[in-house]
């Protein structure tokens, strides 16, 4: 009905452009954070997966099949021939395959972080992660050259923890929820469950440590016998080694009721909330299992799959306890009104 009026058609022409510009490009500023998110969660997932392989390698004893490093028996890391990869140098060069790519897709994130984000902290915890896998990488050469020496192995195995967190963190804090505009008014209902979850993730990643030198030292079978200790509660502590493997057990207590603690508080006081209730319900089958594991890990000897699934099935625990921590905080400051997604990738509002 415009045929007459060549102005107003041009108009509306203009006009259909700018508004399909101004959409093209807010559906850009949305693609960015999705993409970031799932590049850091794949390099969550990634370094799971590396800490089992790690976990692998100890229990296997392979840590000194491949007894060169940078090289494999004088090779370029990812030149070495497929053939030769059996036995324990399979699990140790898989290992550090698997974490030069972990280590690289770091890099990436990095770069990614610094050229695209604008919260600055953000930047710089990125690169507290890449300067952390160098950490680890260069740790990893140590424990090789240096023949397996505890303190740096029980270091290598901790930093490996430590880096896992961080990089379960950057996950979330690169998610939609997260980078929800918070409201004025803060919610307080979550305290209560985030400072719980704080400190269980403190006490799980204790015990990840006291694993760890129980491993390194040689005492995973220091008290032969599960649930007791040598048929008593409270063994006789007559070496170093029955010293550490029971207190791994009785720091295990303190992480249960930690854990109980946590759980009882989101069941009792947060219910209705079905993210806390899910990862309460994943925590709480993550530990009963990790006790089984602990007790097949004794009853078969330090068999190479329950052991391996022990130490990432600690590992998993702990993500799940900073999980819930850091949705905590999130709600905390955040509150329960915080629908409307406008993140600072996209500061424009639909209209």
């Amino acid at each position: 009905m415009h045929a007459d009026n060549p102005f107003l058609e041009r108009q509306l022409i203009e006009n259909s452009y700018e508004h399909i510009k101004h959409y093209s490009d807010r559906m850009k500023k949305d693609a960015h954070p999705v993409w970031l998110n799932r590049f850091a969660k794949l390099i969550s997932g990634a370094t799971f997966i590396l800490i089992f392989i790690g976990g692998l390698v100890t229990s296997t004893g392979s840590g000194l099949s491949v007894p060169d490093w940078p090289t494999t028996f004088g090779h370029f890391m990812f030149s070495y021939p497929l053939s030769g990869m059996v036995g324990g140098i399979l699990y140790e060069h898989g290992h550090r395959m698997v974490a030069s790519t972990v280590g690289f897709l770091t890099v990436i994130l990095t770069a990614w972080v610094w050229l695209r984000e604008e919260r600055k902290w953000m930047k710089w915890l990125t690169t507290v992660g890449l300067v952390t896998v160098i950490i680890q990488g260069i740790l990893g050469g140590i424990t090789v050259l240096y023949r397996l020496p505890t303190a740096i192995s029980v270091s290598h195995g901790c930093l490996a923890q430590a880096f896992f967190m961080l990089t379960i963190a950057l996950s979330v804090f690169t998610s939609r929820q997260w980078l929800a505009e918070a409201p004025k008014s803060k919610d307080k209902s979550k305290l209560g469950i985030f400072n719980l979850a704080v400190a269980t993730t403190c006490i799980v990643y204790i015990q990840l440590i006291l694993g760890a030198v129980m491993r390194h030292t040689g005492a995973g079978l220091a008290i032969p016998d599960f649930p007791l200790a040598f048929g008593k509660i409270i063994p006789p502590l007559e070496t170093q080694a029955v010293a550490i493997h029971f207190l791994h057990r009785v720091w295990a207590v303190v992480v249960i009721a930690s854990v109980i603690l946590t759980v009882t508080q989101i069941i009792r006081h947060h219910r209705e909330k079905k993210m806390f209730v899910k990862l309460a319900v994943v925590l709480s089958l993550a530990l009963m299992l990790q006790v089984t594991l602990a007790a097949f890990t004794i009853w078969t000897q330090k068999a190479f799959i329950p052991t391996t699934a022990h130490v990432a099935t600690g590992a998993f625990i702990l993500a799940t306890s900073l999980l819930i921590s850091l949705r905590a905080y999130s709600s905390l400051q955040h509150g329960e009104h915080a629908t409307q997604h406008k993140t600072i990738f996209n500061p424009i509002s639909a209209s």
